[in-house]
């Protein structure tokens, strides 16, 4: 199971290095969002497809099941880290702005981004979990398809990717490093099957893309305003009792 997964994400960052060469900007565009390529679909489609074919396929049911039974009998206590790792790529991409290390966009256009891609991962989780009704191998309830915290992880790992690609590969790299470890973590927990895990990272991922293919007309219909440069300050704060952080931003 773990070379499977190993081998799926090194073919993600594989693909997604060669897309820093092959991405088409548009010449007017000062975000530097992508034009459609169809090649940017081919990860996505072949997770999903693995996914919605072993709703079906008796032969991937019982790959699941044996991964299920190898899990259970190795594993003594449940790790809950999923449950705040499935967030860590997107953080990231704010914390690296408020280190001073910018990104593709900036802050408004990178949380249009962002919330775009959540509203369309979110719309097509919850969509197929009702429809589907696939039981969680743990048996606690019928909505295990497809694994909304991968689906929220790789999508985070996207726009990490995204925002940070032309910087260094290795931020991308990460981001996918630990949407990975939270669908690992689903299945360890015995909460989702591989099916499940697969088909969320390829809606995530395809969440993100779609979300950057038509930021340019949301910008445009919905917040048609002129560009304005925006300061971020991320400033932590200990009053002897409370750990925290203040966030400023100037619009």
């Amino acid at each position: 199971m773990l070379k499977i997964i190993l081998f799926s994400l090194f073919s993600i960052v594989t693909i997604n290095a060669q897309e820093v060469k092959t991405d088409t900007i548009s010449k007017g565009d000062t975000q530097g969002n992508m034009k459609y390529n169809y090649k940017q679909l081919i990860i996505p489609a072949v997770l999903i497809g693995y996914g919605f074919i072993g709703l079906e396929s008796d032969q991937i049911k019982n790959f699941n099941s044996e991964i299920k039974e190898e899990v259970n009998e190795h594993i003594d206590e449940k790790i809950t880290i999923d449950d705040f790792s499935q967030y860590a790529p997107a953080v990231a991409v704010y914390a690296l702005n408020a280190a001073g290390i910018k990104g593709k966009n900036n802050l408004k256009d990178r949380s249009i981004i962002l919330v775009t891609s959540y509203i369309i991962m979110s719309t097509a989780v919850l969509s197929l979990k009702s429809i589907t009704k696939v039981p969680r191998p743990d048996g606690s309830s019928n909505n295990s398809f497809p694994s909304g915290h991968t689906a929220t992880a790789f999508a985070g790992a996207e726009f990490l990717w995204q925002e940070y690609k032309d910087k260094s590969i290795w931020y991308g790299i990460s981001g996918y490093v630990v949407a990975t470890g939270t669908g690992l973590f689903r299945i360890y927990n015995d909460r989702h099957w591989l099916t499940d895990v697969a088909a969320g990272a390829g809606i995530g991922i395809l969440s993100t893309k779609v979300a950057y293919w038509i930021n340019p007309y949301i910008k445009k219909k919905l917040f048609n305003t002129k560009e304005k440069n925006t300061t971020t300050l991320l400033t932590p704060f200990y009053n002897g009792k409370q750990l925290g952080c203040g966030l400023v931003i100037n619009f």
